[in-house]
């Protein structure tokens, strides 16, 4: 009796449904809503959408790893889209820069102002400027799209 009261309460105390990213993604084709809007965005261009189609390997030290980028538009610009770029997102894609210098990978961000840790004045945008990659607020350019 008292392990069943627990387990309900364990359930009903969740503050979110026990549904993963990747459920999301297999639901719905996309991990975010940021990513399902700039879909349809090259959609509406007549862009043919190319969703992490694409595995780049890459090495993390002392690990083999890959990374699939979320969209890759036709003249071969990678496109990252994020509400958040923790700090294994930063590091990876440093990795991937140095490893990859032919690639040209680029960001859209929910909110480019956002900082990168509750603690820094440094922010998205910053970080991007910083490390030279080029970035979006919401969408991707056209200019992008025209290179």
């Amino acid at each position: 009796m008292v392990r069943q009261w627990l387990l309900r309460k364990q359930v009903l105390s969740r503050k979110r449904p026990l549904i993963s990213s990747h459920d999301v993604g297999l639901k719905y084709g996309f991990r975010s809503g940021l990513e399902e809007r700039v879909a349809g965005e090259l959609k509406a261009l007549g862009i043919p959408v190319r969703y992490e189609e694409v595995k780049i390997k890459f090495e993390q030290p002392a690990k083999l790893r890959s990374y699939t980028a979320d969209f890759l538009l036709p003249n071969g610009i990678f496109i990252e889209t994020k509400g958040r770029l923790t700090s294994e997102d930063r590091q990876k894609h440093l990795w991937i820069k140095s490893q990859h210098p032919e690639i040209e990978l680029r960001f859209v961000f929910s909110n480019p102002n956002s900082r990168i840790s509750k603690g820094s004045n440094t922010t998205y945008a910053m970080w991007c400027e910083k490390n030279g990659f080029k970035y979006s607020r919401g969408s991707i350019p056209l200019s992008w799209i025209r290179e």
